[in-house]
């Protein structure tokens, strides 16, 4: 039996959706396949994410942003948008979810850390719902 296959998209993947996949990847330890993209992919990962993740053990210095492909969204079972709009393609049989997040761009540390914690609390959501 093949393992599900989640798609994490943000417009620039270098805040929400980079929390999102290195949240569920920690968690899910195997049982679910991670992948993260942007619409628009920044540069470079947020530094106050990288920190705020650094803070709970999750080290993304290595991470990049990444841009959006077709096959990545026809390669997963589910696709969580994050403020994406209509820059994410829909594909048939694909289950979508679109989470309602605050941005981290611009936001000092404080400020992102809550961001955090209400992905974190999604995403061990939806592990529960993927491997049950």
């Amino acid at each position: 039996m093949s393992i599900p296959e989640v798609l994490f998209v943000c417009v620039h993947n270098a805040g929400r959706s980079q929390m999102a996949a290195a949240l569920l990847q920690h968690h899910a330890a195997g049982a679910v396949a991670v992948r993260s993209a942007g619409s628009a992919p920044a540069e470079t990962i947020n530094p106050a994410v990288r920190e705020v993740m650094a803070e709970i053990g999750i080290d993304l210095s290595r991470e990049v942003p990444k841009k959006l492909t077709t096959d990545a969204v026809q390669a997963s079972d589910v696709v969580i948008t994050m403020g994406c709009g209509d820059a994410c393609p829909v594909f048939p049989g694909k289950r979508y979810l679109d989470w309602d997040l605050t941005d981290p761009a611009g936001k000092p540390v404080a400020e992102v850390r809550p961001i955090r914690d209400d992905i974190d609390r999604r995403v061990r959501e939806l592990l529960a719902e993927l491997v049950a």
